[in-house]
């Protein structure tokens, strides 16, 4: 009898530090207070999808669900919570996209990259594919999770639990498996083994297989207000006030990108010199066969570089037109792009962005980052874009 309300005590403690773990994430409140309640009172779905954009907190709520998951319904609970908070709970497994680098030249599966991993959650628990990509020394390859990821999940989630409660497993940008992958885990996140749970998170949902999709329950994750984006840069960062609610602006709910433009550590400056001269030359470019030479040069210099950075590089074009859009037509108190090349004024590229052009410009962005997403001819692909781009900006405006 001392034993079980020993127990139960300690369950209350540990049901109160998850509350606190559950309130050191940035914003969310809504979604955490729906999975602390729902877990509470039973009610945890054996398969569910996080679904949220980059820097939205979704790993960092799944692994706090996950702590109080295991800590909460464990025989040993305080000894349950440290594990998890230091990652190497034996009822807490990680699936993320992964491939070859210099110290695994085949087979890549995640058991061989988990110390990466523990000290990649640790330092960008809000971190991107590309910032885990750039700490495994694989920026300029595609991660992905194979079929002998699939095989490993299931040899895994075969086993007992270790300490008699649940066993979660986390798989991370779940866009990224496979096809075969995802058909070797279809079965088991269908009808998984008892006291199962897959917490399966992505940032694009639609790229999940229909029938993967169909057997999780769907939390979506809303962007970070800028509020607490500029509180947690004050209190995490050490930022000042003013500094804090500025970067919030730029950061678009993406708290990753506040924390790399706080610490002036992002891809933007040299995306903007990409852009720019990409703009230049494309502005050029018609009537001129002489310097389609150059947009040449650029697509194979951009092409150089790796998917993932070529990826980050079309969204944030997307971005910088946005913003020339909404500057032409008498927004500024929505633009927050600052541009650091001499001789560039944003004011004077605004003019050629307008109502006429936009969407042809937004559909061809969008369609080479889907065709670069699917491993196209990143040079061919990059200058038929810019050959698009040479009409589009000669495009005139239609006057009422």
């Amino acid at each position: 009898m001392k034993t079980e309300k020993l127990i139960y005590r300690l369950r209350k403690i540990i049901a109160y530090i998850c509350d606190m773990l559950f309130n050191q994430i940035i914003g969310q409140e809504h979604i955490k207070n729906h999975l602390l309640t729902s877990a509470k009172n039973g009610r945890i779905p054996h398969a569910q999808l996080f679904v949220g954009k980059e820097g939205s907190g979704t790993l960092p709520v799944a692994i706090a669900y996950a702590q109080f998951l295991l800590s909460h319904f464990s025989d040993n609970p305080s000894a349950s919570e440290l594990k998890v908070d230091k990652l190497q709970h034996p009822d807490l497994h990680f699936a993320f996209p992964v491939t070859t680098n210099d110290s695994v030249k085949k087979h890549p599966v995640s058991n061989l990259f988990l110390s990466e991993w523990r000290d990649f959650v640790k330092n960008q628990p809000y971190g991107s594919l590309f910032n885990w990509l750039q700490s495994i020394g694989v920026e300029n390859k595609q991660g992905m999770i194979g079929v002998d990821e699939a095989l490993e999940v299931v040899k895994k989630l075969q086993l007992k639990s270790y300490e008699g409660g649940f066993k979660v497993m986390i798989i991370w940008m779940a866009e990224k498996m496979n096809t075969a992958a995802a058909n070797k885990l279809l079965k088991l996140i269908e009808e998984p083994p008892e006291k199962t749970i897959f917490l399966l998170i992505t940032e694009h949902e639609d790229q999940i297989i229909n029938t993967i999709r169909s057997r999780c329950q769907a939390l979506h994750f809303p962007v970070l207000s800028e509020e607490d984006i500029a509180k947690s840069l004050v209190d995490k960062e050490n930022s000042t006030e003013s500094e804090a609610l500025k970067i919030a602006t730029q950061a678009e709910g993406n708290y990753n990108k506040a924390v790399h433009l706080l610490h002036q550590d992002s891809n933007d400056l040299i995306f903007e010199e990409w852009f720019i001269t990409w703009i230049r030359t494309a502005f050029k470019a018609k009537g001129n066969a002489t310097v389609i030479q150059e947009l040449v040069i650029w697509a194979e210099t951009i092409a150089k570089s790796g998917r993932e950075t070529q990826k980050q590089f079309l969204a944030y074009c997307l971005q910088f037109f946005r913003q020339a859009l909404l500057l032409n037509y008498k927004s500024p108190d929505l633009v927050f792009l600052e541009i650091k090349t001499p001789k560039f004024d944003l004011q004077n590229f605004a003019p050629f962005v307008h109502s006429e052009n936009i969407l042809a410009i937004e559909k061809e962005l969008n369609d080479a980052l889907y065709h670069i997403e699917r491993n196209g001819n990143a040079k061919i692909i990059l200058l038929d874009l810019s050959m698009k781009l040479t009409r589009f900006l000669h495009k005139k405006e239609k006057t009422i």
